[in-house]
């Protein structure tokens, strides 16, 4: 796959530095690579107020890499260049209605690892007249960062215009030119917010002589679109409150995508041999994935906090991406595959402090449900996209078989999973004398990924029999975890609890003995997740495969109850493929039903309430069920998952519902509990009702207010701020609140989705 050349900007431009409360106005594209930026700030305190306001444009320094410096491209304000070449002088470049400044990176040489040269040319930068020009160069503080025995290569470095503005230092360029350039503008603006700043800004790729003459129908003009976009995307049924929560999401999800630049193997090395880094550096994270190489634009989780991919978030964007840009969605799935990512091992990288880390195998499913939604709405298969995702899946698979499960039992110890503090141990960490901790969600996970892989596998062998053998290969690996999850390679325990009726961590010791987590958490309704139902006309075409299937269900009857079951309804046999069987399906939609454990007014608890007043102790440790901020803090302690409401999780149990809906109803149903009243409701029901209730956190109720904001005077009532959505990591476990980070719209963009298909 070649890198696209507008995936590159060696110019990062228009940082803005608004040190008090401003409100976002437009980008718009006026042409490719010609951007309109519109500033508005607005003072809404009760006092004047100082603003200082600086959009910045500088080069990203790649001159200075290695041992001889490379030449430099320049930003200038000394002369001006027309379309017919005449050079103007300064009073024409900066006029009284606005500046200029001249960016080029033509000396420069091309980064060198492309697949093709790469430069950018003369780009324009036109702003609005007033401030004063600074000029610095984006060149490294040596003595700050190395010590007062350094040298810096030149007096005029990155942090000048915080020294000269914030303390007073002579430190920019006089000579007006450096290789970083900002405008700095001044100004008081009266409280109350009646008086409001316009500040236009424009980067062009040639010169413009009236440069903002058309900014404004631009701005409109691409308004418009927008707004004839999103009507085209949003569900008839959906609210127009709905609607406006979906494209916000929408919105923070195309925000969030960033050029992510990580070369692992220079920063080990470091850039200059003259400037090594600490020796400790070797032994930090991410040794083993020297061959680790991104210059990709990424969607990052929340890239005002989180500004790095997550194999764990990363497939839940894509599937909320695909909504509104399937290409870059797929582009996205495909390149955690690729050959500069994806370990020669066949493992996915996590996340950038650890790659090595274990987050759930969560891509293939991703993958199977971006394409299917390509070939739901648009009527086109992508099965070269299926097709090459599936190569690289197998690669994946063969990694977790190999790697994590230790004694070949089919039974996963996946560690930590992404479930930060979900147990009494950091699950990252090994146990000491041998002793493992074999993981229900671990296993269910692999479960589910072999249930994916056999349905890709099945559809790409609806136009090449070969794949239909990788199909039978896969159900039987998903014959192999079922099984293992009950009879734990013939042992006398398995991850299943009949008493409790829930699925549990097991601690296994080197003398044969084990110790259960009876902690009902999520660990144990991930098994959940692996669910696939198959119908008999579905697999006409693959004769093999179902001649495998009713061979299994004939003549290991034994093994086949444990995960597989035939439901024969209205003439129509139908396999449901599952780890566990009708009756136990049955009580363990008691527990998430039950608004005294899973069941919350919004969501699914990721832990029991029953913990509140039963906490599960272990040695010094307990979990007990914390529905805020958590007060156990494990791998960094950043999030929570003993008691809050996680959308991913949610999202992914709401799809097996779905299956299963339509697998056993009518005969199957529940009780839920709403407001006091208990109802009967069929599994594709209660889907149906999770996915409102998770919705609903967002939208407002019948006080006018959003339960996200629970407790927000400001977010709730206050007219300028009551519309505008945050979305967070995860959610109070009994109120809805939001909890985490604030802009990780990341996996909870799922709502996006949620509206989509529930509103339709």
């Amino acid at each position: 796959m070649s890198l696209r050349r507008d995936e590159l900007p060696l110019v990062q431009a228009m940082k803005i530095l608004v040190p008090f409360k401003s409100v976002p106005d437009p980008y718009a594209e006026a042409a490719p690579g010609d951007i309109c930026i519109r500033i508005k700030a607005i003072n809404r305190g009760l006092e004047n107020a100082p603003l200082h306001i600086l959009p910045h444009l500088w080069f990203r320094n790649t001159w200075a890499w290695g041992t001889t410096r490379g030449p430099e491209p320049s930003i200038s304000l000394d002369s001006s260049v027309s379309p017919t070449g005449r050079r103007a002088p300064i009073a024409e470049a900066d006029s009284p209605q606005h500046i200029c400044l001249l960016a080029d990176d033509s000396p420069s040489d091309p980064l060198p690892n492309l697949t093709f040269p790469y430069r950018l040319g003369p780009r324009y930068l036109y702003a609005q007249a007033g401030g004063r020009p600074l000029f610095t160069n984006n060149e490294t503080n040596m003595p700050r960062v190395y010590g007062p025995q350094a040298v810096s290569s030149t007096n005029f470095v990155k942090d000048a215009f915080h020294r000269h503005i914030i303390q007073g230092e002579a430190c920019v360029n006089p000579a007006i030119r450096g290789t970083k350039a900002c405008r700095h503008y001044t100004f008081d603006v009266p409280a109350g917010g009646s008086a409001t700043l316009l500040l236009l800004l424009r980067l062009a790729q040639e010169q413009l002589d009236h440069p903002f003459a058309d900014v404004e129908p631009i701005v409109r003009k691409r308004k418009k679109e927008a707004d004839q976009f999103y009507e085209a995307i949003h569900p008839p049924k959906a609210s127009a409150d709905e609607r406006m929560i979906q494209r916000q999401a929408f919105a923070g999800l195309l925000w969030s995508k960033q050029i992510y630049l990580f070369d692992v193997a220079k920063w080990f090395n470091g850039d200059s041999p003259d400037w090594l880094p600490p020796h400790s550096r070797k032994g930090a994270r991410n040794q083993h994935w020297l061959h680790l190489n991104s210059m990709r634009v990424l969607t990052m989780p929340d890239k005002w906090e989180y500004p790095w991919f997550a194999a764990w978030d990363l497939p839940f964007q894509a599937v909320a991406i695909a909504v509104i840009d399937p290409s870059f969605a797929k582009d996205q799935l495909r390149l955690l595959l690729f050959e500069q990512f994806q370990h020669p091992n066949g493992q996915i990288p996590a996340y950038e402090w650890e790659f090595f880390d274990l987050n759930p195998p969560v891509h293939a499913w991703a993958v199977w449900r971006v394409y299917n939604m390509g070939k739901r709405r648009h009527g086109r298969a992508d099965r070269d996209f299926l097709e090459r995702c599936f190569h690289k899946l197998l690669i994946n698979f063969a990694w977790w078989i190999n790697k994590v499960d230790s004694q070949g039992n089919n039974v996963f110890e996946g560690g930590f999973l992404g479930l930060d503090n979900i147990t009494v141990v950091d699950r990252s960490d090994k146990l000491p004398g041998g002793t493992v901790l074999e993981q229900a969600d671990a296993t269910g996970w692999m479960a589910m990924f072999c249930l994916n892989m056999m349905r890709i596998a099945l559809e790409l062998a609806s136009q090449n029999k070969v794949y239909e053998g990788l199909a039978t290969k896969f159900l039987e690996h998903f014959r192999r975890v079922g099984t293992a999850m009950k009879n734990m390679g013939n042992r006398d325990y398995q991850l299943w609890d009949e008493e409790d009726a829930f699925f549990y961590d097991l601690l296994r010791f080197p003398d044969g003995g084990h110790h259960k987590f009876q902690v009902r958490s999520l660990v144990g309704l991930i098994p959940l997740c692996a669910t696939e139902r198959l119908q008999a006309n579905w697999l006409e075409p693959f004769p093999d495969f179902r001649t495998n299937l009713e061979w299994f269900l004939k003549n290991r009857s034994d093994l086949a109850e444990l995960c597989c079951h035939l439901v024969p309804r209205d003439g129509m046999d139908t396999f449901a493929l599952m780890l566990i069987n009708e009756t136990q399906l049955k009580k363990l939609m008691e527990r998430i039903c039950d608004p005294n454990e899973f069941m919350s007014e919004f969501e699914i608890r990721s832990l029991s309430k029953f913990h509140q007043r039963h906490p599960f102790v272990f040695g010094q440790s307990q979990v007990q069920y914390e529905p805020w901020e958590a007060e156990t803090k494990i791998k960094g302690g950043n999030s929570n998952w003993r008691g809050p409401v996680w959308f991913p999780t949610s999202f992914l149990l709401i799809e097996s519902l779905r299956k299963l809906g339509q697998a056993f109803e009518p005969s199957f149903t529940v009780s839920l509990e709403e407001e006091g009243i208990v109802r009967q409701v069929g599994l594709k029901d209660l889907a149906d009702e999770l996915a409102h209730r998770m919705i609903r956190m967002f939208a407002r109720d019948g006080r006018g207010e959003r339960p996200i904001y629970a407790g927000n005077e400001t977010f709730q009532k206050d007219p300028h701020w009551k519309d505008c959505i945050l979305f967070y990591e995860y959610f109070h476990g009994d109120t809805g609140a939001g909890l985490g980070a604030s802009h990780q719209t990341g996996w909870t963009g799922l709502v996006a989705s949620l509206i989509d298909e529930w509103r339709r």
